[in-house]
C-alpha cells in the first residue's frame, strides 16, 4: 500500500468513526478490538531462529509463539517491567528445577494455531532446531550453555526435561527469551526439503505455533496483521482481537495519525516529538530505560586505522556527546560518558565511560597515531531506525571533520542491517545493543568475548577480558560475590581502557498510546506485547 493510500484509508476510517450516517455498534465494537499499530520499519522474517531476521521481526514471534516458561511482572515507576528473576508458565503447567537438569509439565490443552496437541516431542524438535541452525539463534541458546539436542530429553507426551552441561545462571533464564519457541514440528516438517531440513523458508512468511496470535496477512514493508488465537491457553485470553501493523516511512505521517486519533500506538518517533507529544491532552507518553543496553560507536580493530589504540581514543575525544544528548535525544537518554576521572568502576553494566569531548585532545592522539591530517571512512547506521541514527551520524560527521577525518555516511535498509553487520567489515557504525538477560556478563559475552561472538562486529580480541567475562560467568553459579565482583570490574576496566566500541548513550524506549489504550509492559526485548492491551 503506498504512503497515500494510507492516509486515504485511516482518513477513511476516521471519518467512518464519526459521521452518525454510517455508526455501527458493530463497527465501534471492531475498532475497539483492533489496535492499530505505526511505525518507520516492519519485519523482514517472522521466524526468530531465520537468517538475518531484524528486531520487528522478533515482536512477531514474541506474540506468535509461546515458550516454555515466561517472567512475572513487577511495577518500576508506575510502569509494568519484566521481572528478571521470577518465572511463571506457558507451555510448561510446572517447572522443576534440580542440580543438573529441569523437567516441565506441560499443558495438556495446549494446541498449536491449526488445532494441533502441542506435545513434548514438538518441544525437543524446537529446541534442537534452536541449537542447530547457526548464527543468533543457536550463539543465544549457548549463552545459557544450550548447546547439544542431547540435553533436550522426551519424558513422555507431556513431559520434557532440560539436562544442564554446567551449572549456570542464565539458563533458565535463557529459556524464557524469544528464540526458545516451540513451533509445530509436524506442520514444519511437511514443508523441508534436504537443502532446507528445518523449514526455514516456510517458517520466514508463515507462522507456525500455539501463540496469542497468528499473522493473517504480511507485505513485506507495508502491513503485518494478525488475528487473537482464542483457543491460547498461554495466559489470559487477550482483550484485543486484531493487531494491524503499518510501516509509515514519514515520522510527520506517524506523529499526525496519532494525534488524529487514526492510529492507537507508535514507538518509533524522533525523541523531540515524543518530547513535545507528552502535552498532548489525548496521548500517554511512556519512556523507560533499556535494561541492559546502550547505543554506541563500534570500531572494525582488525583493518587500519581503526587497530590503533590512539586513533580509537581519538575517536571517543571527538564525539559531541552533549549536542547528541540535545538535539537528538531531547534529553530521553542517561549519558556513557563523562565520568569523574576519580569515578571508581562499579558492578554494573551500563556505566558511563571516563572520555569527554575534547577536540584538541583527540587531535592531539591522531597525530601520535600517525595520522596528522587525519583519514577517510565510512560510518554506516541502520536506515530502519533513521530518527535517532540519522541525526546522530551527521553530528558526528561534522565534529570528526574538524579533527581531519572525512567521513562518508553509509546508509543501510534495516532489512539488511544485520546480515551486514554481522559481516564484520563495517569500519565505523552506529548500533544498539541490550542484552535480553540483565546481567553485565551476559553483555560481555555477547559484545566483547573473543572473534566468534555474534555480536563482537568489531572484532575484538582480548585475553584478559575474556578471562575475566568467563571468571564472572563461574562466581556467579558458584555464589563466590567476591570473585564475580572482581571479574565485573575487570572487564569494564579493559573494555573501556581499549574502546573498541564507544557508548554513547541508554536510550530510552519511548512508546506513545491514545489515552484509551492500556496494557503497555516493558520487556527486555523493548517490542509490544500485544496479548496485555487493551482499548477502552
Amino acid at each position: 500500500m503506498k504512503r497515500r493510500d494510507f492516509l486515504k484509508s485511516t482518513a477513511a476510517l476516521a471519518s467512518s468513526m464519526t459521521a452518525p450516517a454510517v455508526w455501527s455498534p458493530a463497527k465501534a465494537q471492531s475498532r475497539q478490538e483492533t489496535l492499530l499499530i505505526v511505525s518507520e520499519s516492519g519485519p523482514n522474517n517472522i521466524d526468530i531462529h531465520g537468517v538475518g531476521t531484524n528486531v520487528p521481526g522478533y515482536e512477531v514471534s514474541w506474540n506468535c509463539y509461546d515458550r516454555l516458561i515466561s517472567h512475572e511482572m513487577k511495577d518500576v515507576n508506575g510502569v509494568p517491567y519484566y521481572d528478571r528473576d521470577k518465572f511463571k508458565g506457558e507451555l510448561a503447567e510446572d517447572m522443576n528445577v534440580g542440580p543438573m537438569s529441569a523437567t516441565f509439565k506441560l499443558k495438556k490443552n495446549a494446541a498449536f494455531h491449526d488445532g494441533t496437541p502441542v506435545t513434548a516431542k514438538d518441544v525437543k524438535w524446537s529446541l534442537d532446531r534452536a541449537v542447530t541452525v547457526g548464527g543468533f539463534p543457536t550463539f543465544q541458546m549457548g549463552a545459557g550453555s544450550l548447546t547439544k539436542p542431547e540435553q533436550f530429553v522426551v519424558v513422555d507426551d507431556h513431559t520434557v526435561r532440560v539436562d544442564f552441561l554446567r551449572k549456570d545462571r542464565l539458563t533458565i533464564p535463557d529459556l524464557a527469551v524469544i528464540v526458545p519457541a516451540i513451533y509445530n514440528s509436524g506442520l514444519v516438517k511437511k514443508h523441508a526439503t534436504e537443502k532446507d531440513p528445518w523449514g526455514m523458508e516456510y517458517t520466514k512468511q508463515n507462522t507456525a505455533g500455539s501463540g496469542a496470535y497468528r499473522v493473517v496477512s504480511w507485505n513485506a514493508g507495508t502491513e503485518v496483521i494478525l488475528e487473537r488465537n482464542d483457543k491460547w491457553t498461554g495466559g489470559p485470553l487477550p482483550k484485543v482481537k486484531r493487531v494491524v501493523w503499518r510501516m509509515v516511512p514519514s515520522a510527520g505521517n506517524r506523529r499526525a495519525l496519532l494525534e488524529r486519533g487514526d492510529a492507537d500506538i507508535s514507538y518509533d518517533l524522533p525523541n523531540k516529538d515524543f518530547v513535545e507529544l507528552k502535552s498532548h491532552p489525548k496521548l500517554n507518553i511512556i519512556s523507560t530505560p533499556y535494561s541492559n543496553g546502550i547505543q554506541y560507536l563500534g570500531m572494525n580493530v582488525t583493518k587500519p586505522p581503526f587497530d590503533n589504540l590512539k586513533v580509537r581514543q581519538a575517536v571517543a575525544y571527538a564525539i559531541p556527546y552533549q549536542k547528541i544528548m540535545d538535539a537528538v535525544l531531547f534529553g530521553l537518554s542517561k549519558p556513557m560518558f563523562g565520568a569523574p576521572a576519580d569515578k571508581a568502576t562499579e558492578v554494573a553494566w551500563p556505566q558511563p565511560h571516563k572520555f569527554n569531548t575534547d577536540l584538541a585532545k583527540a587531535k592531539a592522539l591522531l597525530a601520535e597515531a600517525g595520522y596528522p591530517n587525519g583519514f577517510e571512512t565510512t560510518l554506516s547506521f541502520d536506515l530502519g531506525f533513521a530518527g535517532v541514527n540519522e541525526p546522530l551520524c551527521v553530528l558526528v560527521q561534522e565534529s570528526l571533520a574538524q579533527i581531519g577525518i572525512k567521513v562518508t555516511i553509509n546508509k543501510i535498509p534495516g532489512a539488511t542491517w544485520r546480515t551486514e553487520l554481522n559481516k564484520k567489515v563495517l569500519p565505523l557504525y552506529t548500533n544498539v545493543f541490550s542484552g535480553w538477560l540483565d546481567y553485565p556478563e551476559y553483555f560481555f559475552i555477547w559484545c566483547y568475548h573473543g572473534k566468534n561472538s555474534i555480536f563482537n562486529t568489531m572484532s575484538y580480541q582480548s585475553k584478559a577480558l575474556d578471562g575475566f567475562v568467563d571468571g564472572a560467568v563461574t562466581a556467579a553459579a558458584e555464589g563466590d560475590k567476591a570473585g564475580y565482583d572482581k571479574d565485573v570490574k575487570g572487564f569494564v576496566d579493559t573494555a573501556f581502557a581499549d574502546m573498541p566500541r564507544i557508548p554513547i548513550f541508554q536510550p530510552y524506549v519511548n512508546v506513545a498510546m491514545q489515552k484509551n489504550v492500556t496494557g503497555y509492559q516493558y520487556w527486555f526485548h523493548r517490542r509490544l506485547d500485544y496479548r496485555a492491551f487493551a482499548k477502552g
